[in-house]
């Protein structure tokens, strides 16, 4: 592979990836835990894209919509009846919850769906070669996907009513108590808001892969060094993050086997908190 292979790859990667980091960052923003329990969310979003497509014949841009809606419901569900109590009680603690969450959750998928990989009824068409590099049309289509549900997010923070009260309470939730903006609401809003974007980044990592019930949790260690890259409660570090990430596991490749890229997110996170703790652009950045 070539290094403008992996470069273009990579940047195609962290288009997708920057998705559920948007969602892991927005969660972290407003509720200063990390629930790591977007990870089978995602998946759980990406079931249900599947079943939008698959039976029912919708086509990929609407079967996001279900996904958002799934994967949002999901997640502001199982927040309320399962991590607020134990939120209470520090964020260390609603962390570890949320890592048994996710093992729930991806229990339940497991005995839902089954193991079994699963794939999408979408077109196959032949990539694209341009210079000597190829380009998939599917994954051009998902990074399409991705930018649009990306200025759709800065949109809705920067220039609406909830978009503001979001960014009110991620900068101090007690003066944005004495207000009078309901945190309990705004909690609804943005754990609907963020993990709806980890089910859409989840469907569109399933439309290039395959689908079962750890494609979320094999994409984790990425959104997390994403979110830590970028800064812990950033939106643009989010999306900076991914890049970075993303591109990095592709060149990786070109001096390493495949299956050391992971350890790319590691050394990430790793060189981040030793030089620049807050990421690079740091917290509750909008």
């Amino acid at each position: 592979m070539s290094f403008l292979q992996a470069l273009v790859n990579g940047a195609l990667a962290g288009a997708v990836l920057a998705l559920p980091a948007l969602g892991f960052n927005t969660v972290y923003a407003v509720l200063r835990f990390p629930n790591f329990a977007i990870a089978s969310i995602a998946t759980a979003g990406a079931y249900a894209g599947w079943i939008a497509n698959v039976l029912w014949g919708w086509p990929a841009p609407p079967a996001l919509l279900v996904a958002f809606v799934a994967a949002g419901a999901v997640g502001a569900t199982t927040d309320a009846l399962a991590l607020r109590p134990l939120r209470l009680r520090g964020p260390l603690t609603a962390a570890i919850g949320s890592v048994a969450l996710d093992l729930l959750l991806q229990n339940a998928l497991r005995f839902g769906f089954g193991n079994d990989p699963r794939g999408y009824d979408l077109p196959v068409f032949r990539d694209w070669r341009l210079a000597g590099i190829s380009i998939g049309p599917q994954e051009v289509e998902d990074a399409g996907l991705a930018f649009i549900t990306m200025t759709a997010l800065f949109l809705l923070l920067r220039f609406t009513r909830i978009g503001k009260t979001m960014r009110a309470v991620a900068d101090n939730a007690s003066l944005a108590e004495s207000k009078g903006i309901d945190p309990a609401r705004v909690a609804w809003i943005a754990n609907g808001v963020g993990f709806g974007l980890a089910g859409i980044g989840g469907t569109l990592v399933a439309l290039d892969t395959s689908l079962d019930p750890l494609t979320g949790f094999r994409v984790l260690l990425s959104i997390f060094a994403a979110a830590v890259v970028g800064g812990l409660g950033s939106i643009p570090g989010a999306i900076a993050g991914a890049f970075m990430i993303g591109i990095g596991e592709e060149l990786s490749t070109l001096a390493l086997a495949p299956t050391y890229r992971t350890a790319i997110g590691f050394l990430a996170i790793l060189v981040v908190l030793s030089f620049r703790p807050r990421g690079l652009l740091g917290e509750r950045a909008y």
